[in-house]
C-alpha cells in the first residue's frame, strides 16, 4: 500500500515544502561538521554524503557521537562549526525548511500519556497544519497496520507499540527524510522485526530516505544499504553494506568487520 501527501491548511509552515524543487541525488550531506563541548569535541569535521534513498545506518560505540550526529541534522543542536544540508536546505540558514522536510523518532518517544493514540497524533497534525488530520491518521495508521488503537490511551501502550506511535507521527506530514535514533532500544525480537519491516516499507514504498543508529549490528544486514562508522566523533568507515561484506571476507558477520575496523582505527 502506498499513501500520498496530506493536505495542509492556508498559513500552515508545511506547504512551502511543495514548491520545492526536486530532491537532489543526495538527501544528507555534512560538511566539517564539528560539536564541541568546552575542550571536549564530541563530533570531529564530519564529512558525510548520503544519497536519496537509501536506508543509512549510523554505527559507533557509547559515545561516538551517534546522538549528537542526529540531534544536529534534525536542528535540535546547533554545531560549533560547519553545516549540513538535509533535502536541499541548510540546517543553519533554512532551519524550518529543514524541520518541514524530516520525520524523527527519538530513542524515548515522548507523548502525552493521558491522551488517547487518536488525540496525540490530531495534535501533532494539527501542529503540522494538516487540513483534515482524521483522514491523514487513518491513511498512516492503516499503512503502518496498526489501527484499531486509536481510542486507547498512550500510557497503556508497550514499548513497541509506542514505537509504532512514534513512527506515525513522525510521518503525518510526509517528510522526505526519516531519522531513527537507536529505533530497536528495548524492543523484543518480535518489535524489532516488525519495526524493520517498517522500516523497509517506508524506504521501497514511500520512498523515504531513513537514516538511523543502531547497536543492533545484526539488524543492519537486514534493514540498511549502506552504513558509516563513527570512533570517538570522527568518521572511520562509510561503504554501502553489499561492498562492506564483499571487502572483508575473512571475517563471518558484520559484527566482525565492525570491530576490525574500529581494531585498525585504535591501533
Amino acid at each position: 500500500m502506498t499513501i500520498g501527501a496530506p493536505e495542509f491548511l492556508s498559513g500552515s509552515p508545511y506547504p512551502a515544502r511543495r514548491s520545492v524543487p526536486a530532491m537532489t541525488d543526495i538527501a544528507i550531506k555534512t560538511t566539517a561538521l564539528i560539536k564541541r563541548y568546552g575542550e571536549h569535541r564530541a563530533l570531529n569535521e564530519l564529512n558525510l554524503q548520503v544519497p536519496s534513498g537509501e536506508i543509512f545506518g549510523l554505527l559507533g560505540h557509547n559515545g561516538a557521537g551517534k546522538t549528537t550526529t542526529v540531534s544536529i541534522l534534525t536542528t535540535l543542536l546547533e554545531p560549533s562549526s560547519g553545516t549540513a544540508v538535509i533535502g536541499g536546505h541548510d540546517i543553519r540558514s533554512d532551519p524550518d525548511a529543514v524541520r518541514r522536510a524530516i520525520g524523527y523518532l527519538p530513542e524515548n518517544v515522548q507523548f502525552y500519556d493521558n491522551l488517547t493514540l487518536a488525540e496525540n497524533l490530531t495534535f501533532f497534525a494539527r501542529l503540522s497544519g494538516i487540513r483534515n488530520p482524521r483522514a491523514r491518521i487513518r491513511e498512516v495508521l492503516t499503512f503502518l497496520d496498526f489501527t484499531g488503537r486509536e481510542a486507547q490511551r498512550l500510557g497503556t501502550f508497550s514499548k513497541g507499540m509506542r514505537q509504532r506511535a512514534g513512527i506515525a507521527q513522525a510521518i503525518l506530514h510526509a517528510p522526505s527524510v526519516l531519522f531513527l535514533d537507536e529505533p530497536t532500544s528495548g524492543l523484543d525480537p518480535q518489535g524489532v522485526a516488525k519495526l524493520r519491516e517498517t522500516i523497509i516499507s517506508l524506504n521501497t514504498e514511500l520512498g523515504m530516505t531513513v537514516f538511523m543508529n543502531t547497536h543492533l549490528l545484526a539488524e543492519v544486514t537486514k534493514t540498511c544499504s549502506s552504513i558509516g562508522i563513527l570512533s570517538s566523533g570522527t568518521l572511520i568507515y562509510q561503504d554501502s553494506v553489499q561492498a562492506t561484506l564483499q571487502s572483508f571476507p575473512d571475517q563471518e558477520s558484520l559484527e566482525d568487520i565492525y570491530l576490525h575496523i574500529e581494531a585498525g582505527r585504535i591501533s
